[in-house]
């Protein structure tokens, strides 16, 4: 299962990922980290996301192929890039998921300024920038409040996903 967790900068998408993980026994794709490998001093260019963002589909596509659960953890701010991972992986509804984190503005913008030694760049300007430049998630999702602890939002995220494989399986 390829799982898309998605949302603005700060809102807890890596928080999530990172708890979620080890519930659903899958290995965590961040955009951040992949950036900053591939580039050291990144320049944030449509060039460069794109690159970012197709070498984490070609893991992602690996992983898939030897059964591997895979988390995409990066913004995902338009619909045609959350559903190209889908279209690109071959990926049929059972086998893909999108969830989007959300929590009030204050919130994110309150752990973005208190971000230490992590992967992301992210500051409140790029908040409010991908802000105005966010589509809405149209596709089948779930949304989740990262206002909650950590481990309670992985843990219904876990549930769900468990019956959600349940009714493909059947």
């Amino acid at each position: 299962m390829i799982i898309i967790i998605c949302g603005l900068p700060g809102v807890g998408k890596t928080t999530l990922a990172k708890n979620l993980a080890p519930m659903i026994n899958a290995s965590v794709l961040s955009s951040d980290k992949i950036r900053k490998e591939l580039f050291p001093i990144p320049t944030y260019s449509t060039a460069e996301l794109k690159m970012v963002y197709d070498v984490m589909i070609v893991i992602a596509k690996y992983l898939n192929d030897i059964d591997e659960n895979c988390i995409l953890d990066a913004t995902f701010n338009r619909e045609d890039s959350r559903m190209e991972v889908k279209k690109k992986l071959g990926l049929d509804d059972g086998q893909f998921q999108i969830i989007e984190c959300s929590c009030p503005e204050d919130i994110a913008i309150s752990r973005l300024e208190s971000r230490k030694n992590d992967y992301s760049d992210a500051t409140i300007q790029v908040y409010q920038k991908m802000k105005g430049m966010r589509e809405p998630v149209k596709a089948d999702h779930i949304t989740v409040d990262t206002t909650q602890p950590p481990e309670e939002s992985a843990a219904k995220v876990a549930e769900y996903i468990s019956k959600r494989l349940g009714k493909n399986s059947g």
